[in-house]
C-alpha cells in the first residue's frame, strides 16, 4: 500500500467512494437522513433501556450515551464495510490493475462520511442537555482520526482474513456483539469489579471513546497518557493490517 500509489489512482478511488456511499442509500426512502437518525434511534432505546440504571451516575447521560454510540458504530461499519471490499470487487480486480488496499480504503472512507454526518446530531444532543460548547471540541477530528486508523488497520486484517475464510463475516457480527457489550458504551467503567478494570481498559475502543468523551463532555483535552494510548491503539493495529494484507495480496486472485 505505497503512498505513491494510492495518490496515483486518488480519481478512481474518489468514484469508488462515490459509488459506495449512493449504494447505501440506493433503495432507501430517507437516504442520507438514516445516517441522522440511526445513532438517535439507538441512543433513544438505549437510554430508555439504560438511563434508570446509570442516568444518575453519569452527568448528560444522552451525549455520553451518544458518543460511544458514534464512534463504535463507525468502528463497526469500516470494518464490516470493508471485510467484503476485496471479495466484492473480485470481478473489478481481476480486469484493473491497481492498489487492492484502494477498495478497503474507499470503504473505510465512505464509513468516515456517516461520522462525519452524524456528529451532527451529537451537536445537538449537546445543546439540548446543556453540555457546555468548548474551544476542545476543535479536538473531535483528531479524535475521529485515530478511530479511522483503528477502524482501518481492522479492516484490512478482516479483509484479507475473509479472501481465504469466507465465514469471517459470519465470526465478525458475533464477535462485534460481545465487544460492544465488552466496551463502557452505555455503562460507566466503574460498575465494573475494580480487579477487572484494567483488563477493560486495553480494549483499543474504550481508549478511543473515553479520549471523544474527555473532549465533549468534559471540554478539556485529552491527557499526555490518554493521547498515548490512543495513537498505540491506532498505530499498532494499523501497521498489522497493513503489513498483513501486503504479505497476501498478491494470493487474493486465486482466492476470488
Amino acid at each position: 500500500m505505497h503512498k505513491k500509489n494510492i495518490f496515483r489512482y486518488g480519481f478512481l478511488l474518489e468514484q469508488l467512494v462515490k459509488r459506495n456511499f449512493n449504494t447505501k442509500y440506493r433503495q432507501s426512502v430517507l437516504g442520507i437522513l438514516w445516517s441522522f437518525l440511526n445513532p438517535l434511534l439507538t441512543m433513544a432505546v438505549q437510554y430508555l433501556v439504560f438511563s434508570a440504571l446509570f442516568r444518575s451516575d453519569i452527568s448528560h447521560f444522552p451525549v455520553y450515551l451518544l458518543t460511544g454510540i458514534i464512534l463504535f458504530s463507525f468502528m463497526n461499519e469500516c470494518v464490516t464495510l470493508g471485510m467484503d471490499a476485496i471479495v466484492a470487487s473480485g470481478p473489478l480486480i481481476k480486469k484493473v490493475a491497481m492498489p487492492m488496499a484502494v477498495y478497503p480504503l474507499s470503504r473505510c472512507i465512505t464509513a468516515l462520511i456517516g461520522l462525519g454526518l452524524s456528529l451532527i446530531p451529537l451537536g445537538g444532543a449537546m445543546l439540548l442537555s446543556g453540555t457546555p460548547l468548548t474551544p476542545a471540541l476543535l479536538l473531535i477530528p483528531a479524535a475521529a482520526l485515530l478511530t479511522f486508523c483503528f477502524a482501518l488497520g481492522m479492516s484490512l486484517l478482516m479483509c484479507t482474513l475473509n479472501v481465504f475464510f469466507r465465514d469471517t463475516r459470519f465470526l465478525w457480527s458475533v464477535a462485534s456483539l460481545l465487544w460492544t457489550y465488552a466496551t463502557p458504551i452505555f455503562y460507566p467503567i466503574t460498575i465494573i469489579p475494580a480487579a477487572w478494570q484494567p483488563v477493560f481498559r486495553l480494549n483499543p475502543m474504550y481508549q478511543l471513546i473515553t479520549f471523544m468523551r474527555t473532549i465533549v463532555l468534559e471540554g478539556l483535552c485529552p491527557s499526555a497518557g490518554q493521547w498515548g494510548m490512543c495513537l498505540l491503539a491506532a498505530a499498532l493495529p494499523l501497521a498489522l493490517g497493513v503489513f498483513v494484507f501486503r504479505k497476501t495480496q498478491d494470493r487474493f486472485v486465486f482466492h476470488l
